[in-house]
């Protein structure tokens, strides 16, 4: 109440505004003389501050201040300030009666005469306490979500703008990011995406998926603050306005890199174990076929080669044979090979010239490779023998050379070379030939190189490369006692280098004739067990040649049949028979007939674990003379 410019209220008017302060309970409303005494109480200051008249009106109003603002001189100040400013107005902890404290809103207004003489105050006071509670409770609310915020360190979790600028960031935020809050704060969020999704909009169709759907949600690749990228999942929400106008965003983001990482690699080995699979069911029909196949070789072969025997003298009509041969021959050799790819031959070390090896092969590779590739060939004269299986020698050459020529889309050439050296390794010294297959392709990174030999891994496209060749070619190398080693940079191609160990003099060249044992003369009478009526057709037909009185027998049971039923001195059987195989027949045989000769024909060098030692193998498809040596060499012991 300020100095009044109006006549002096009536008697009547005064009345009414006593009932109008009476009347009121939720406002203490009462008078000060100009020291702070209390000259008047209404019935509101009765109820909240529990001092009837009587008790107060007299009393100083600093007894409502609580100790610590009565020693800091508050209600003094409040009464210098209302009288100096016209109006003093604050919000404090007051105390009741009893002792309790209430919160109030007060108001202090000097009451002044005409002439502007102080002649005290008015005071209103409201109790506000349930207000303060709530707005503590809220307030305490706020400061623990804000706490729960930044103790989430694996959450990015913060506030956007309408327009997408950063206006809070919390520890997982700055962990996970790598911003301190006085770095981004201000800035827009779109920052943190790649510049090919920036250049997409990505960002901002973020914010609009989130305005429209009220919700966004999506896994990507995002950049921290060092540039590094990482995959992230992130929701955003949109905050809205009670009139629902857009007020901001809320942008939660995990780095879930370990987990792509994980799904990555369990992806990875899911396709390197259907690739094992594929690739061991190729090998599977590979060897079957190549067995089958093996079987009508030999018996195009030795048909062949007896009818070549019983033809007229006609150089026309033994060329064709000849030719024939040649092509069974060459058909032969591939099944060798197929039998290498499908593991079912074992590794044969001899001694081999591999300029002679190479030399063979070349028209092969060219072919093999196509018309933008060009084999070169470097190797010097006198070079000495190495100690390898011919067949994987050649198929590790091949995968090397298809290997190299991917590397050159552009095409190029692939240079083979081989060097002889000393080698002195893990305490043990020996002569080497590296040979050496470098091309002019786009080479490997430091990562690609140290992970190149192992099994599965490949740089080509699903499909397109096992992943094995490499593996096959250092397990191979390895066994023989020898080494692989890489040598690559990006751009500047790849060399691969098989050390092989030197062969000693004393071993026989792969390729010389075979050293033919003497034959006996002697004419047996040889069974003969094989279930393709075509080979047992054709080897009955060779031993018969020879001379020979033979038995047939297209099982192991009809065999033992016909044991007991003949005098037989020797047994030529085949292995893969149903019911019985050519092991367990033999097996049958040495308990009854302990000093019979044996030979197994087989297209499969690896035999079962119950084979003897010392077992006498005839590789199909073989010839006369080899049938004939196998002979001799079986009788011989």
């Amino acid at each position: 109440m300020t100095q009044l410019d109006q006549p002096e209220p009536s008697f009547s008017d005064e009345g009414r505004y006593r009932l109008l302060v009476e009347a009121v309970t939720d406002y203490a409303i009462y008078m000060l003389d100009p020291d702070g005494v209390v000259t008047s109480w209404n019935p509101g200051a009765v109820r909240f501050k529990g001092y009837d008249s009587t008790e107060i009106i007299g009393q100083h109003f600093s007894r409502f201040y609580s100790d610590e603002d009565k020693q800091s001189g508050l209600p003094q100040r409040a009464l210098q300030t209302a009288a100096r400013e016209g109006k003093f107005e604050n919000e404090g902890w007051r105390i009741r009666k009893d002792g309790t404290r209430f919160w109030a809103h007060v108001i202090i207004d000097p009451i002044r005469s005409r002439t502007g003489e102080l002649l005290g105050f008015a005071k209103i006071t409201r109790d506000l306490t349930e207000r303060k509670v709530a707005q503590e409770a809220l307030r305490r609310s706020e400061e623990q979500f804000k706490l729960l915020l930044q103790s989430v360190t694996d959450y990015a979790i913060y506030m956007l703008g309408p327009n997408g600028d950063v206006s809070s960031w919390n520890s997982g935020a700055q962990k996970i990011k790598g911003y301190q809050p006085q770095e981004i704060i201000g800035q827009h969020f779109s920052k943190f995406y790649s510049e090919e999704d920036r250049q997409i909009g990505a960002p901002q169709r973020a914010l609009e998926t989130a305005a429209r759907e009220g919700r966004f949600e999506k896994e990507g690749w995002r950049v921290r603050k060092d540039g590094t990228k990482f995959w992230a999942n992130v929701v955003i929400d949109p905050i809205r306005a009670s009139d629902g106008s857009i007020l901001g965003f809320a942008k939660i983001t995990r780095d879930i890199t370990e987990r792509k990482r994980a799904e990555q690699a369990l992806e990875a080995a899911r396709e390197a174990l259907f690739q094992s699979q594929k690739m061991d069911a190729i090998g599977q029909l590979t060897g079957g076929v190549a067995h089958d196949f093996n079987n009508l070789l030999m018996a195009v072969l030795g048909s062949l080669e007896l009818l070549r025997k019983r033809l007229p003298d006609d150089p026309k009509m033994f060329r064709l044979i000849d030719n024939a041969i040649q092509g069974a021959e060459r058909g032969a050799i591939l099944t060798q090979r197929m039998l290498s790819f499908a593991r079912k031959q074992e590794l044969k070390a001899v001694p081999i010239d591999l300029p002679a090896l190479v030399d063979g092969m070349t028209s092969f590779l060219q072919s093999s490779l196509g018309p933008s590739v060009q084999v070169r060939v470097h190797f010097p004269p006198n070079l000495k023998r190495v100690l390898a299986d011919a067949n994987q020698l050649e198929l590790a050459i091949l995968n090397l050379s298809v290997n190299a020529r991917d590397a050159m889309p552009k095409g190029g050439a692939i240079h083979l070379s081989a060097r002889e050296e000393n080698v002195y390794e893990g305490g043990k010294a020996g002569r080497f030939i590296c040979l050496s297959i470098r091309d002019e392709g786009s080479g490997m990174d430091k990562a690609t190189l140290a992970r190149a030999m192992e099994p599965f891994f490949t740089t080509k496209g699903v499909g397109k490369g096992t992943g094995l060749g490499l593996s096959m070619v250092h397990g191979m190398v390895e066994q023989l006692g020898g080494k692989v080693i890489l040598e690559s940079q990006n751009g500047q191609g790849t060399t691969v280098e098989l050390w092989l160990p030197v062969a000693l003099d004393s071993c026989d060249v792969q390729g010389s004739p075979m050293k033919q044992p003497a034959s006996t003369g002697n004419k047996l009478t040889v069974l003969a067990v094989d279930d393709d009526g075509l080979v047992l057709l054709n080897t009955s037909a060779m031993l018969e040649e020879l001379g020979h009185t033979v038995i047939e027998a297209d099982s192991g049971k009809t065999a033992l049949e016909a044991l007991r039923r003949e005098a037989v001195d020797l047994v030529i059987t085949d292995q893969a028979m149903p019911n019985m195989t050519g092991i367990e027949l033999i097996n049958a045989i040495r308990k009854d007939w302990p000093h019979m000769p044996l030979i197994l024909a087989t297209g499969y060098a690896e035999l079962p674990s119950d084979a003897q030692d010392g077992l006498l193998k005839l590789s199909k498809p073989f010839r006369q003379h080899e049938l004939s040596a196998a002979l001799d060499q079986a009788l011989a012991g």
